[in-house]
């Protein structure tokens, strides 16, 4: 007995860990006057965000490293940035965003926003800076939000057209409300009421 509920835990660790993904968001600063008109700064790594797509509230930040800004930066670039190939060379690999480096001033605590699909495959990510109140614990931690995908409404396809005897296409009727349906017989009651009080006295 206690064999085979070792051997299920073992199995259900195993699936655990290969649910669990990591992605690394990368800041790349965007300087107002850049000295060479084609030179940018090279994407620095901000954070790695561990993720569960069946369980996304238990996304956790990790390695998060506050970023040293050239200070004429007045907007950063968040996304998920990594080589496609092995030359080294790099690109973004989701959509990007671009935030105020206000984001990262004393008394806000920065939430890494990250959109994945229903697989877990990273769709963008960006970053929001929450103001801390002064009376609250000061913790500026970094926090994860996991946003997954959902499928949308799929159209009806092949769904037969009704029409009306004249061949025209015919109208949903619209559906009435309790007034619309019932007001004769409420009418009815009330006057029922009204006529027949008052001869007891």
């Amino acid at each position: 007995m206690r064999f085979t509920s070792f051997v299920a835990g073992l199995f259900a660790a195993t699936g655990m860990a290969h649910s669990l993904q990591t992605a690394e968001i990368f800041l790349q600063p965007i300087l107002s006057s850049p000295s060479p008109p084609t030179a940018a700064p090279a994407p620095i790594l901000l954070g790695k965000i561990h993720y569960d797509v069946a369980d996304p509230s238990s996304a956790t930040v990790t390695d998060y490293e506050a970023p040293e800004l050239p200070e004429d930066t007045e907007l950063v670039r968040i996304g998920v940035w990594g080589a496609t190939d092995g030359s080294g060379s790099g690109k973004w690999r989701s959509s990007t965003t671009i935030a105020g480096v206000e984001n990262f001033d004393k008394g806000y605590s920065p939430s890494l926003l990250l959109s994945v699909d229903q697989r877990g495959d990273i769709l963008g990510a960006t970053l929001k800076g929450v103001r801390v109140d002064a009376g609250q614990t000061r913790d500026s931690a970094p926090r994860a939000v996991v946003l997954v995908s959902q499928t949308g409404k799929q159209p009806e396809l092949n769904k037969p057209v009704v029409l009306s005897p004249s061949g025209r296409k015919q109208q949903a009727e619209e559906e009435k409300t309790f007034l619309q349906k019932y007001w004769m017989f409420i009418l009815a009651g009330a006057l029922i009421l009204m006529s027949g009080g008052g001869e007891g006295k």
